[in-house]
């Protein structure tokens, strides 16, 4: 497994979005992301960044509604990518957290790739807009990510004034939880489960 490539691309249309991702488990954190929302695509260049996943997203929706369906969708198809990319998942550490500052904001994460999907989100903002995406889609993108990569997440701010560095902390907690949890145990190369199964 260690010398398998784990890669994978996933796609999703509907009348709503038009969605391809392409991920590469083992890459060094390149990008190339157009969601058509700029907040969006920040974040989740900083996510492919500190997790070192390599990730193209390319995104159209119906944006002149509003950004939910294409945020929600994203993190559908982020997360296939991922789940097909992990395989049948030997060999992996399985487990992953990581708390991360961001100014005087402090965010944490920590990642089950446990095949049961679960989101724990202690998030809270002051205000309804960062740029031009509401700030309650980031709880959606973070259960979508978490149902179709079948990931146990909880995601908590522990502290902060500032909404984005709130947020953009929470996604590089993610980042760096998935990036430990990812990897590959050279010390226990089997499914890491006693049931034999993830």
């Amino acid at each position: 497994m260690a010398n398998a490539a784990r890669q994978a691309t996933a796609s999703r249309k509907t009348r709503e979005t038009d969605i391809t991702v392409t991920v590469n488990l083992d890459g060094t954190g390149t990008s190339t992301i157009a969601t058509g929302i700029g907040f969006l695509d920040h974040m989740l260049e900083a996510f492919s960044k500190h997790s070192l996943i390599d990730l193209n997203v390319a995104a159209t929706g119906d944006l002149h509604i509003d950004g939910h369906h294409t945020t929600e969708d994203v993190g559908l198809v982020m997360g296939q990518a991922i789940r097909e990319a992990l395989g049948d998942r030997a060999g992996i550490r399985r487990f992953g957290s990581a708390t991360i500052p961001m100014d005087e904001a402090c965010a944490r994460a920590a990642v089950d790739i446990s095949g049961r999907p679960y989101l724990v989100w202690k998030v809270e903002f002051s205000q309804d807009r960062l740029g031009e995406m509401d700030t309650e889609l980031f709880k959606e993108w973070f259960a979508a990510f978490a149902q179709m990569a079948g990931l146990t997440l909880h995601v908590e701010v522990l502290y902060g004034a500032n909404n984005h560095h709130k947020i953009e902390a929470s996604f590089k907690a993610l980042a760096r939880a998935l990036r430990q949890a990812i990897e590959m145990d050279p010390r226990s190369p089997g499914i890491p489960s006693t049931k034999g199964s993830l």
